[in-house]
């Protein structure tokens, strides 16, 4: 027993060892990452999964616009804490704005509200972002920066709740776009809060 004690000790000590003198094989060198946020973006993740959404995956074709009657993104809340968490709201819903008609994240939701967000956590889907522990699960209109989830198919949808009933989603006529309520797509789950981890 004393042997195993000792030689755990000891590939602890190397892996330690290694990862301080900088041999870690995850450590990348900061010039191959990018520029940035824009190399986040340009990043292809191992284990995102596409979750294409249908054209019967549409409930209503009708609540899709191009989000010129959005509630404004600029918070004057005078509490830090609500202007603090509505200015990381009102950054992820400018993420999508800023995307506005783009097909790239088309197929890849979860990858896109991941990034408006530039959270580090990573779900393969939609529907495993849902199931997970991250973030508890709520029902009905959600607040802004929210993410909005959907049971479209075995990957699931997810979108950014604009606040007002809406969301800024990937598949709203195949790009990104707004839709005035989560009745846009078929079958509702609910939201997390957008900045849950």
């Amino acid at each position: 027993m004393k042997a195993f004690k000792c030689s755990s000790l000891a590939v602890v000590a190397l892996a330690v060892g290694a990862v301080l003198a900088g041999c870690s094989s995850d450590v990348r060198d900061e010039s191959t990452v990018g520029d940035g946020f824009n190399g986040m973006e340009e990043e292809l993740l191992a284990g995102e999964l596409a979750s294409p959404v249908a054209e019967e995956d549409i409930a209503d074709p009708s609540l899709a616009d191009d989000g010129s009657d959005v509630v404004d993104t600029q918070s004057d809340d005078a509490d830090d804490l609500s202007v603090m968490a509505a200015q990381t709201a009102n950054g992820a819903i400018n993420w999508y704005k800023a995307r506005t008609g783009s097909k790239a994240y088309e197929g890849y939701c979860e990858k896109a509200a991941r990034l408006a967000w530039a959270r580090k956590t990573r779900h393969p889907s939609a529907i495993d972002h849902w199931r997970s522990g991250d973030g508890a699960k709520h029902s009905g209109k959600a607040p802004k920066g929210a993410f909005v989830f959907w049971n479209t198919s075995q990957y699931g949808h997810v979108a950014v709740a604009d606040g007002a009933g809406g969301a800024w989603s990937t598949s709203v006529g195949k790009k990104i776009g707004h839709v005035k309520s989560v009745g846009y797509f078929r079958n509702y789950l609910g939201w997390k809060y957008g900045n849950s981890n």
